[in-house]
């Protein structure tokens, strides 16, 4: 099945809702970047957080950027996000390996003790950034206590990754609740409850629920209203003459040095990893047109 994500409403208004299925779009990402478990749930929980909240964007232009930075063994992540719900992201290291905590894998550890930014461009002077710290590692409820702190808007996040036993993606997704400033106490109370009947997003997803049944669960008994629905991918807008500026920024010394050396050079793009090559003749004409 494709990836989806759903936007909605609820209690008149009173809240907005955003659920998603992100299984491919997490097994690309671990594909591309040959994660080890803990980290493609690590990275799987920040691309679909960043999916949905590319898609409360409203232009074209706008991009969102997450970034996690720990002093655990993963060494960070960063997710970027468009408006239509494209994703791409990478971690620092891929090849992670910890036991589990509690039966499950352990993204906190993974992770470590740390700061959550977020930065969208919103096509102004300045793009918005906002920090907060972890408060447990584990994302969901960090991007909880983002929400709350640093956009003042009361929400609670869910997000979950589940591997199969030849450590593929078995399903991945998530769901992002905000109380509007006008949402009455009933409406809060009621949301609450929903939300203590849910075990876990990975078993829900797991037991063949769709983003759509998590909102009904989440949401039903408050007036559930679907406004739409759209595709969301892993998706790389890298290429040959994007990698190409990095490499002309590197300077004109280390560019004349790798040419002196006489080889051809791979790069790989950080979000991901596509390998662009280029000869000591691209070299030269890289070398020629840069300052």
């Amino acid at each position: 099945m494709e990836d989806y994500i759903v936007r909605a409403t609820a209690a008149e208004g009173q809240v907005r809702a955003f659920a998603a299925l992100t299984t491919q779009t997490v097994e690309t990402a671990r594909q591309r970047h040959g994660t080890s478990p803990v980290a493609t749930a690590a990275l799987g929980r920040l691309l679909t957080a960043g999916a949905m909240m590319g898609s409360m964007m409203k232009n074209d232009t706008d991009m969102l950027t997450l970034q996690i930075r720990g002093d655990g063994p993963l060494n960070g992540i960063t997710v970027t996000a468009d408006s239509h719900a494209n994703v791409k992201g990478y971690v620092g290291n891929p090849d992670v390996m910890l036991p589990p905590k509690n039966g499950k894998l352990d993204v906190g550890g993974a992770v470590g003790i740390g700061l959550l930014q977020v930065i969208k461009d919103l096509g102004l002077k300045e793009p918005y950034s906002g920090q907060t710290i972890l408060v447990t590692s584990e994302i969901a409820e960090d991007l909880t206590y983002y929400f709350a702190n640093s956009e003042q808007v009361p929400s609670s996040v869910g997000l979950g990754v589940l591997m199969e036993k030849n450590n593929t993606v078995r399903c991945a997704g998530g769901f992002i609740i905000q109380m509007m400033p006008f949402a009455t106490e009933d409406t809060i109370q009621k949301i609450e409850e929903n939300l203590k009947q849910i075990s876990s997003v990975t078993s829900l997803l797991s037991e063949g629920k769709l983003p759509e049944d998590l909102l009904e669960i989440l949401l039903g008994n408050v007036g559930l209203e679907v406004t739409d629905r759209l595709s969301t991918r892993f998706y790389c807008n890298c290429s040959k003459e994007r990698v190409e500026q990095a490499v002309a920024s590197i300077g004109r010394k280390d560019i004349q040095e790798m040419i002196d050396e006489g080889k051809d050079i791979e790069v790989k793009c950080h979000f991901c990893n596509t390998a662009y090559q280029y000869t000591v003749e691209d070299l030269k004409r890289i070398l020629k047109h840069s300052r």
